[in-house]
């Protein structure tokens, strides 16, 4: 099994291109694993309090439509 280390050694082997599309990867994938989290969150009504709050904000005239 190799270890975070050694990833990590190996990483800072890598010429410059290489080690910005091992960068593009990781970010794309971390984008991915977000918008599922949000997707998730919004589906099980964990966002809806936020949403409430803007209404009530828009409401009492602290923020407007957009």
């Amino acid at each position: 099994m190799t270890t975070v280390k050694e990833i990590e050694q190996a990483i800072e082997r890598l010429p410059d291109e290489e080690f910005a599309q091992l960068r593009n990867r990781i970010v794309q994938r971390d984008w991915k694993n977000w918008d599922a989290q949000i997707e998730h969150d919004s589906a099980i009504g964990k966002l809806d309090v936020l949403i409430e709050e803007a209404h009530r904000d828009v409401a009492s005239g602290g923020l407007r439509p957009l």
